[in-house]
């Protein structure tokens, strides 16, 4: 899904990581080759999380050998075609142990992920269903899966990409679902943690999941009724494609 999507995010994020693109890759190149791998698994079932790594090959430490590329796609199945929302509970906190920092690498999906790594295990620990992360102005910025929305009133707001979250395909789609909905103001502005707990709505956006509606933070505990019908248009929006 948002095959075009994914591909010009990666395009983008190889250029600004001088990797060199080579002309066969093209975004049918892209869905062929995701294709040739489904093609050869065994799994009788309809839908797949792709992973889908570019990487730059030969050696080098700091000063890559070359700037040349290689791939790897990696299939995992899963169980429905379309987005489901859990309504069980799930409960926040803000990882405080480390900082994203606001600058144009922050906002690109890569493999230097050790921030959500050690938030996760931070989560884990502490019983918590995922963490928020927290910029070096001490705003949030995103969760440790996905972007992050907050609903206040008939504002649905999101942190700009400039205030460093992953530009996010589903955070695009929702954006763009959010936009059409009358009644409501989409702004994409700075969320700092006190703004949590002005809050109607808290939920959770990445391709895989879809919506994960956050259920409590601290002492505050939210609704889901908006989260629930952006879900309903998005997986509206799949059937139509």
């Amino acid at each position: 899904m948002f095959l075009e999507d994914h591909y010009f995010r990666l395009m983008s994020s190889m250029r600004i990581f001088r990797m060199e693109i080579p002309m066969h890759f093209t975004m049918e190149f892209f869905e062929e080759q995701i294709l040739l791998l489904l093609s050869s698994t065994n799994v009788k079932l309809s839908s797949f999380r792709i992973r889908f790594s570019v990487y730059r090959k030969g050696e080098g430490f700091y000063l890559p050998a070359t700037n040349e590329i290689e791939y790897v796609i990696v299939a995992s199945p899963l169980e429905n075609d379309l987005y489901t929302i859990e309504t069980t509970s799930y409960e926040v906190e803000l990882y405080k142990d480390a900082y994203i920092t606001k600058q144009l690498f922050s906002t690109l999906k890569s493999n230097n992920k050790i921030i959500q790594i050690a938030g996760s295990i931070f989560a884990f620990e502490n019983g918590y269903a995922n963490c928020l992360l927290l910029n070096d102005e001490k705003n949030v910025v995103e969760a440790l899966q996905g972007n992050v929305f907050m609903k206040v009133g008939n504002e649905l707001i999101t942190p700009p990409v400039n205030d460093g979250c992953l530009n996010g395909i589903m955070r695009k789609q929702v954006l763009t679902i959010a936009k059409k909905m009358e009644g409501i103001d989409v702004v994409e502005k700075s969320i700092s943690p006190f703004d949590l707990q002005k809050a109607d709505e808290l939920f959770i956006t990445n391709v895989v999941k879809g919506i994960q509606p956050i259920t409590k933070y601290r002492k505050k505990e939210y609704s889901l009724e908006y989260a629930k019908e952006i879900l309903i248009r998005l997986n509206a929006q799949i059937r139509l494609n």
